[in-house]
């Protein structure tokens, strides 16, 4: 299998007043259905989302969808909660790598996830787009480093020392996106 997709949506959302999983853009697009058309369409074999404040209105929003949809109980935590809960519901898979995505980066489309994903052919590699020098996303990871990434993450941090101390490799997306996430409306 190839890569997994993952999507982190389980925040409050506290400075856009509710959570983003919940989120539309001003056409009605749900950013929940943006982010999953986004992963298949990059060419993602599954995709897993990962809901937390606001599960219960944000899940019927995935049907028909066929994404696996996981509850991360300790949300509030931080993305760190998020990605374990997320990590250890794919541990089965047998996909080389996952792609981790967040819910609010509205210009990251499927180019851009393709341009990273495609540098991780071996379940030991750990990529991420860098946007103007900084690391964003998408994260892809291979499934060799899944369940100490699990083990490894803590608060709102995600991968971020993980990924640092085991020779990540950063892909420049200057010339597809700016990767710059939504906090406010």
């Amino acid at each position: 299998m190839g890569h997994q997709g993952l999507l982190l949506a389980a925040g409050a959302g506290t400075r856009m007043g509710k959570p983003k999983a919940l989120m539309r853009d001003a056409d009605d697009t749900s950013w929940l259905r943006r982010a999953v058309a986004v992963l298949e369409d990059a060419g993602c074999e599954a995709v897993t989302v990962v809901l937390g404040a606001g599960a219960a209105e944000a899940a019927p929003i995935l049907d028909g969808t066929g994404v696996d949809v996981v509850v991360a109980e300790n949300w509030s935590e931080g993305m760190g909660a998020s990605l374990r809960a997320g990590l250890r519901a794919i541990a089965g898979s047998d996909a080389v790598a996952v792609v981790v995505m967040l819910v609010d980066l509205p210009d990251v489309t499927a180019e851009v996830v393709r341009h990273v994903a495609k540098r991780v052919t071996r379940a030991d590699q750990l990529v991420r787009a860098s946007y103007d020098g900084r690391p964003g996303h998408p994260v892809v990871i291979g499934r060799d480093h899944w369940a100490a990434v699990a083990d490894s993450v803590s608060g709102d941090q995600g991968a971020r020392d993980y990924l640092a101390s085991h020779g990540v490799v950063d892909v420049d997306c200057d010339h597809l996106a700016t990767g710059r996430d939504r906090d406010s409306p």
